[in-house]
């Protein structure tokens, strides 16, 4: 994974013996943001943006799916990192298009030449100021809802006034529960941190199973962003969490509701083409050396889903 330390790459994983155990993840370096106003430093503009994503990353894939929905294809540019993590971080297969850097620390230093922090996707960057704007998805997922609606002409919004606070209620159970708790049970280094980090991880998962019994989506009857944020983490779930991060309690499979969801949202047009996992399957199971030696990648599961969701 490694991290810059004043400008300068070190090849460490996360430290959590400091932690007893527990895997503890980083807040985002740039938070920066775009915004439709005539006084603002970063204004949506087409092809004024850059987006750096893995395919096998569930934070940047979320973007890449709002990027779609959203209409944005064909005003912000992608580059996808390889699959393959390994003592240089992330890296290009071949250079990228701004700089032709090789890895994509390279471009957090070209942005802050000091920059101490772990380099994460997704990465958004201005081409205009030469700088990063953002590497918090979460921040990426709304400018992308909302802030280029005046360009693109789609008012779809993902992220309702009216229906903010039961959202954000949602995320904040969500990510720490689920979307993170599957790193924080995968990533634990003592039996303590993985099995409280396992139980919290299922019991989530069983409050969403029962929620999606009575409601056709986490809130009411229309897709929302808290819709999206899970399930980027729910398709690597039977793929790669249950074996790779021990999540082996159930599978999605397991759990009817979850599954007839994760199937609905996967068959909205433009999501399927965003999820890969020829690049979900390597990047794990070949990057992670500590918790896989081997390096060996798994041939399955075979997944099930593009058939009837049976959910309306």
């Amino acid at each position: 994974m490694g991290k810059l330390v004043e400008g300068v790459w070190h090849d460490v994983w996360y430290d959590t013996k400091s932690s007893g155990g527990k895997f503890v993840r980083e807040d985002a370096g740039f938070r920066n943001w775009i915004e439709n106003k005539s006084d603002a430093p970063f204004q949506p503009e087409s092809g004024r943006y850059h987006l750096y994503v893995s395919l096998a990353c569930p934070w940047a894939h979320r973007t890449l799916i709002m990027r779609e929905l959203k209409g944005l294809a064909d005003h912000i540019d992608v580059t996808v990192v390889s699959p393959d993590m390994l003592e240089n971080g992330w890296e290009f297969s071949q250079p990228e298009p701004l700089f032709g850097f090789t890895k994509l620390h390279q471009i957090y230093t070209q942005a802050k030449s000091d920059y101490s922090g772990r380099v994460t996707v997704p990465t958004l960057w201005d081409k205009k100021t030469n700088t990063i704007v953002s590497n918090e998805s979460s921040e990426i997922l709304r400018m992308f809802n909302s802030e280029f609606n005046d360009l693109t002409g789609n008012t779809d919004d993902y992220y309702p006034t009216d229906l903010r606070s039961e959202i954000d209620l949602w995320n904040e159970f969500v990510y720490p529960n689920i979307n993170n708790g599957v790193y924080k049970t995968g990533f634990a280094t003592t039996q303590p941190a993985y099995e409280d980090a396992f139980d919290g991880l299922f019991a989530a998962l069983d409050k969403v199973e029962q929620h999606l019994s009575e409601s056709r989506y986490l809130v009411g009857d229309n897709i929302t962003e808290a819709d999206w944020r899970l399930f980027t983490t729910l398709i690597r779930f039977d793929a790669v969490y249950v074996g790779h991060f021990k999540c082996n309690l159930k599978r999605i499979a397991d759990y009817p509701n979850i599954q007839g969801y994760m199937k609905e949202l996967y068959q909205v047009p433009g999501v399927k083409e965003t999820v890969n996992f020829e690049h979900i399957k390597r990047h794990y199971y070949f990057s992670h050396k500590g918790i896989n030696p081997t390096q060996v990648i798994p041939k399955g599961p075979e997944l099930d889903l593009d058939s009837p969701h049976g959910r309306g």
